[in-house]
């Protein structure tokens, strides 16, 4: 985030020792009563004495009375509108208040007086920034750089902006530059570290998250993120500590680590509740919420669902034929757009998908939120939870009368703004009602919308694949940081089993590849067993995943969209059942698609199946035929039922709300 810097004056003091002048070295000085009661001599003898108000404003804005501030700084612009710091130190106190708008445009003023303004540019730069205008605000932060090399401050927010600009190699240098300048500036560490996991070097990330945590060991979530470059890279060897540590803070109320991680670290529901209240913190719900129940009356229910991800993403694949088929006599849909990504195929078919598309990327929460309550929406869905680009602070504004937690993450948002979430009977059995804030819509198949149409490219060989001619192909393609150590022995262990078997893997990040390969050969296992399989696209993956003979599955995070995407290609599913959530979204899709004999209760149960089927080669063949038979019937892939259940849904939340019924948990039959 910016970094605003805090207004000073800066006087050329004179030999004189007139009482403005004692009142500016006394204010310099930090006697700020002292300072003010000259102030005050100094304006009965001439009221109208510009620097004195000035000063007076300038005493109140470090006071925290902004009210007070403002009308004295205006008054004295009033008197000398080209009074450059005045503007500048004005613009600092809107900033404060939340007004980026009026901010920018009184740095625009300090700038017209004095455009070499070093504390003006950067905080233009920042007030733009915070307006989502990157652009523009990497011009000020380099015209900075330009005047004075040596501000590290404006290093670290040019590469703060070159990261959300996607050029991570050159944040990156911004970054180092930063830190080569001013060794403890705890932003550029932070962003750092993120610019280092976006390129996917996670060893480095974890070594510059341990360098942040040396500076400032409490720094919010820098001990989660630091388990996040541990778990991406397989680095396991300091994961049991990490357990207990973060389980232990979590407990104490600290801001340790969020919650889509350490829904990878813990199957403890109570612990993810208390986790996920403790980040809501940062979203409090607002004292004067826009909606304030009034009662629209509209021909059809208004649901707009809130996503960063309408792109080449895992959301728009499971989703896009779901909002298309929406029933458009009974509901206008609205897509709203939080990332503008137009670099893809996919965001165009996204645009087509909804009855409206919106881009929000340079709304501030606060003005998206208000746009949200003009369209006068009566149902808003997150599609974001915790993930990345999440913005829960819109629906803290409480813009629609119903808001729901759907899809983003597999888990409570803890906060009371959000009325809703929507799950099935697996992933939320009613005995875990109590763990989260929400009301639960249990929908009757699976909480998952699946896309039965998507396209598949040409079949490929083995050889094409990177796999070996022969030999049984046990494959996992989650993300390497959903993997376990506790899964990787049972994957070993099969492995021995089964002569020339080979375990394919996705492979994330060189550094989690050679860790990996590491662990195998401690395993007593060759290394060239373990195959990985390059990122492609979506399609190509597809077709790919139809070479794999059994895909296993990890815990406590367990496959969603690369369970969807194996059963989808006629690949078996072999998954244990996990305690939250994010654990048990593939039981809810097995269930959903008829083979819930693949899910199993224990880790043990779980390799015994997986060896069984890997040793008889008919068990195996009858599942995949049954697979294939029941990914025609079953509702796992059938979108139309799974609408008609969404659907009905809503009506329902919107009737309770139209009949003035709080929220309450419901089951669609």
């Amino acid at each position: 985030m910016p970094r605003s810097e805090r207004p000073g004056l800066r006087y050329l003091t004179a030999m004189s020792q007139s009482p403005l002048d004692q009142a500016k070295r006394l204010h310099d000085a930090g006697k700020l009563n002292e300072a003010g009661q000259l102030y005050l001599e100094v304006l009965r003898s001439n009221p109208r004495e510009t620097e004195a108000i000035f000063g007076l404003g300038h005493l109140n804005y470090q006071a925290g009375r902004y009210d007070e501030a403002e009308r004295l700084i205006v008054q004295a612009l009033r008197l000398n509108p080209r009074f450059a710091e005045a503007h500048f130190t004005l613009g600092c106190m809107l900033q404060r208040k939340g007004q980026t708008e009026d901010a920018l445009a009184a740095f625009e003023q300090a700038l017209k007086y004095a455009p070499q303004s070093i504390e003006a540019l950067f905080n233009h730069g920042a007030a733009l920034m915070a307006l989502g205008r990157e652009s523009e605000a990497l011009k000020d932060f380099e015209r900075v750089i330009a005047i004075n090399p040596a501000f590290a401050g404006a290093w670290s927010n040019c590469g703060a902006i070159l990261q959300k600009l996607n050029r991570p190699e050159e944040a990156l240098r911004c970054f180092d530059k930063a830190l080569s300048l001013a060794p403890d500036l705890l932003e550029a560490h932070v962003n750092r570290t993120a610019a280092l996991a976006a390129l996917k070097r996670f060893d480095e990330a974890a070594r510059g998250c341990e360098r942040l945590l040396a500076l400032r060991p409490d720094h919010p979530f820098a001990r989660g993120d630091l388990v996040y470059y541990r778990l991406a890279a397989c680095d396991w060897r300091h994961l049991a500590k990490d357990r207990a540590d973060i389980k232990r803070a979590i407990a104490e109320g600290k801001r340790a680590i969020q919650p889509l991680t350490h829904a990878l670290l813990s199957d403890s529901m109570e612990d993810q509740l208390q986790c996920a209240r403790i980040a809501a913190q940062a979203w409090p719900a607002s004292s004067n919420p826009l909606w304030q129940g009034e009662h629209y009356r509209h021909e059809k229910i208004r649901v707009a669902y809130i996503s960063a991800d309408f792109r080449d993403h895992a959301t728009s694949w499971l989703a896009a034929a779901f909002f298309k088929q929406h029933d458009r006599s009974r509901f206008r849909t609205v897509g709203v757009s939080l990332l503008n990504d137009t670099s893809c195929p996919m965001r165009a078919r996204m645009m087509n998908a909804f009855d409206e598309f919106i881009d929000v990327d340079r709304k501030t929460d606060a003005d998206t939120a208000a746009l949200l309550r003009r369209m006068e929406i009566d149902i808003a869905v997150d599609l974001m939870g915790f993930a990345s680009r999440h913005r829960p602070g819109i629906f803290a504004l409480r813009p629609a009368p119903v808001q729901v937690n759907y899809l983003g993450y597999p888990g409570t948002m803890g906060a009371p703004h959000f009325d809703y979430i929507v799950a099935d009977g697996i992933t939320i059995p009613e005995e875990h009602s109590r763990f989260y804030i929400e009301k639960i819509v249990t929908l009757p198949d699976t909480y998952q919308c699946n896309n039965p149409h998507q396209p598949v490219a040409t079949s490929l060989s083995r050889a094409e694949a990177g796999l070996p001619p022969h030999g049984f192909v046990f494959c996992c393609f989650n993300n390497s940081q959903k993997v376990a150590p506790e899964h990787f022995d049972l994957w070993m262990r099969l492995l021995r089993e089964i002569d020339g078997s080979v375990l394919w893997l996705f492979e994330d990040n060189i550094d989690a590849t050679r860790n990996l390969k590491r662990e195998a050969r401690e395993h007593g296992i060759d290394s060239s067993r373990l195959v990985f399989a390059p990122l492609l696209a979506h399609a190509e993956h597809l077709a790919r995943q139809r070479l794999a003979d059994i895909f296993l599955d990890t815990l406590p995070y367990c496959a969603h969209t690369t369970a969807s995407d194996a059963l989808f290609s006629g690949t078996p599913v072999l998954t244990v059942l996990g305690q939250t959530f994010a654990g048990r979204v593939a039981a809810s899709l097995l269930n959903a698609i008829g083979l819930p004999e693949l899910v199993s209760s224990s880790l043990e149960e779980h390799f015994a199946l997986a060896l069984s089927l890997a040793r008889d080669r008919q068990a195996l063949a009858a599942v995949k035929a049954k697979l294939e038979r029941n990914a025609k019937t079953f509702p796992l892939f059938d979108t139309a039922r799974f609408t008609r259940k969404f659907e009905t849904a809503l009506e329902w939340m919107y009737q309770r709300q139209q009949n003035g019924e709080p929220p309450a948990h419901f089951a669609v039959p």
